[in-house]
């Protein structure tokens, strides 16, 4: 059994964007990101449909469909670092109650750069809000942490990783 094709968690990335709206590939890529530093866990996200079902009278047997989609809420693990960059644009879009999502990417670590051509990682971008940003102090032998939540509200529109354009 071959595992060329598998990969650690190190050396993945979160950035924090604008709220300009994106939708499509070029138009997150148009944005400005921040790298959000010292994340420990990236935790998970992706599409869960509710549950439809339809149970007729005659048959007694439950159908089931798919309802409405939701991405859910993408918990990260943060070493607290007030001098990071990141990290302080998470804390002003924690207290932002406007209106409108913050443009996300997650870069994972299957690109290979050395390649030829290059082989850009795989990257995922969605919009959403910072929903928590709470202190995790722990106990005397932890390090001090943030658990940051990332409530998903759009699509999430995922680059495959793959050689680099021309």
């Amino acid at each position: 059994m071959a595992d060329d094709n598998l990969n650690t968690a190190a050396d993945c990335r979160l950035y924090l964007g604008g709220k300009t709206g994106a939708a499509t590939e070029t138009e997150y890529k148009a944005d400005t990101y921040v790298d959000v530093g010292e994340i420990e866990d990236l935790g998970e996200f992706g599409d869960t449909f509710n549950a439809v079902n339809f149970t007729a009278l005659r048959g007694g047997r439950v159908r089931k469909y798919k309802g409405t989609a939701d991405a859910g809420d993408m918990t990260l693990v943060v070493g607290l670092d007030n001098g990071d960059a990141g990290q302080k644009a998470v804390a002003v879009a924690h207290k932002d109650r406007s209106k409108g999502n913050y443009n996300i990417k997650v870069v994972l670590n299957d690109g290979d750069a050395t390649a030829t051509p290059p082989v850009l990682p795989t990257t995922f971008y969605f919009g959403a809000k910072v929903m928590n940003n709470k202190v995790a102090a722990g106990n005397a032998d932890n390090v001090v942490r943030r658990n940051v939540t990332l409530g998903i509200s759009t699509d999430i529109l995922e680059i495959v990783a793959g050689p680099a354009a021309p």
